[in-house]
């Protein structure tokens, strides 16, 4: 996995946009103005949002990742070496998990998905 990988992945999901709002490199991929992804300037990961905290402490102990530095504990930090497939259906995850905490007219504006 690199930061190209991730930003590929997230740009292809529907009013996807990055930007880096702590400046320093860091790449926030957000949807409806909520953050899904994120990959700090160190690019040695990537942290994405969990349904909750037990499933991030659940994918923690699955997987071996550490927990997401300076993020709430829902949040889980996916290693480089986290294989591909792994890593798109855990950004669709959290992509989906945070554009469904939307409000529904937030929704709407964002058009229909899944696709």
């Amino acid at each position: 996995m690199s930061r190209e990988t991730v930003n590929t992945i997230c740009k292809t999901l529907p009013s996807a946009e990055v930007s880096d709002p702590w400046g320093g490199g860091h790449d926030a991929w957000k949807i409806g103005g909520k953050m899904f992804a994120s990959i700090g300037a160190r690019g040695d990961g990537v942290a994405v949002k969990c349904a909750s905290v037990e499933e991030a402490l659940h994918l923690e102990d699955l997987f071996g990742w550490p927990k997401a530095p300076y993020f709430h504990r829902s949040w889980a930090f996916l290693p480089l070496n986290t294989d591909e497939a792994e890593l798109r259906h855990r950004i669709k995850t959290s992509y989906g998990i945070v554009r469904t905490s939307l409000t529904k007219k937030a929704q709407a504006a964002l058009g229909q998905w899944p696709l």
